[in-house]
């Protein structure tokens, strides 16, 4: 027997119970994986409240690092005593140990620690997609990043400015300011007294930006577009604040001929080996020091009550990571 936590019906944070479970044996492809550390992240709350419904009762969370306790049949590349992390699902996370599909593992190099794996794995695979597939930014290219102290923003902020980016970054605080801006954010904006959407036409001498990622939804959105230049790209990868209102599609018309996409991770590393791509880039950059991954908190898993209302009340910056 294992210990997980479990949701039995949707709600707040007290939804999640800690409870003894037994996940049984790999089969055909799977490897069991003892948990070293998961990862904390917005999904988890939009899957714990029903916002991404997913049938009761579950174990919620997509990201994890561990070591391989036991292969099952079929699986080659992968030993017991392997560490290993993955980020874009299957849930399951908030676990002492899980069985998992082997071709969802990717292997961890010897620079790159446990936490910081299961620190990084899906907002950081999330970071190279956005930056390099969604909308593949090229250096001179001015940006707007919303929640840009976050744990996505902060990684993203880095890698931007890696690649010769300047990015306008929005963020609730003066202290989340200087975390952004310390990130490699040029303007942090702090949308509680400023209008993000008059700073940017300020910014860019009214020539708009040529993408927004926003992972904020309701609050952002509609401004969000009047600041993208015509044949601009709104990507929506997020909603904190809640779903947007429905769109006129007219709108994307009117404001310039606008692109709009709503990714998600799984999709972009839905093939073992965009998976295995996505990683190793992300690997590769933060092995170089371009992009530092911040760990600002660690909880215990057990604890995961107490993170999901700091993470809702946005008392958080970075990355969190659940010990286990």
């Amino acid at each position: 027997m294992t210990h997980a936590i479990r949701i039995h019906r949707t709600g707040g944070p007290e939804a999640m119970q800690w409870e003894s479970i037994d996940i049984g044996k790999p089969g055909q492809g799977q490897v069991r994986l003892r948990h070293t550390a998961v990862g904390l992240n917005f999904i988890d709350v939009y899957h714990r409240t029903g916002l991404y419904p997913i049938e009761t009762p579950f174990t919620p969370g997509m990201e994890g690092a561990g070591v391989v306790e036991e292969v099952g049949s079929g699986v080659t590349g992968l030993s017991v005593g392997d560490r290993v992390a993955y980020g874009s699902g299957p849930i399951g996370s908030y676990a002492e140990a899980r069985v998992i599909a082997a071709d969802r593992l990717i292997k961890l190099p010897s620079s790159i620690s446990d936490q910081q794996a299961a620190a990084m794995m899906l907002q950081g695979m999330t970071a190279q997609y956005l930056l390099r597939r969604t909308y593949k930014v090229q250096r001179g290219d001015t940006i707007l990043v919303h929640a840009a102290a976050g744990g996505v923003g902060s990684i993203m902020c880095q890698w931007a400015r890696h690649l010769g980016v300047t990015v306008i970054g929005t963020v609730s605080s003066d202290e989340k300011a200087e975390i952004a801006k310390a990130n490699g954010c040029t303007y942090p904006i702090v949308y509680t007294r400023e209008d993000f959407q008059s700073r940017v036409m300020e910014i860019t001498n009214g020539g708009k930006v040529p993408v927004v990622y926003d992972s904020v939804g309701k609050d952002t959105f509609q401004k969000s577009l009047d600041c993208l230049r015509p044949l601009g790209m709104m990507v929506l990868f997020g909603q904190s604040s809640g779903p947007v209102p429905a769109l006129d599609l007219g709108q994307l018309a009117a404001k310039g001929s606008l692109f709009i996409t709503r990714p998600t991770l799984m999709t972009y590393t839905a093939k073992n080996e965009d998976l295995i791509a996505s990683a190793n880039e992300l690997f590769d950059v933060v092995a170089s020091g371009a992009v530092k991954i911040n760990i600002s908190r660690t909880y215990p898993l057990k604890d995961a009550v107490t993170a999901h209302r700091d993470l809702e009340a946005r008392k958080t910056t970075g990355s969190v990571v659940l010990t286990v």
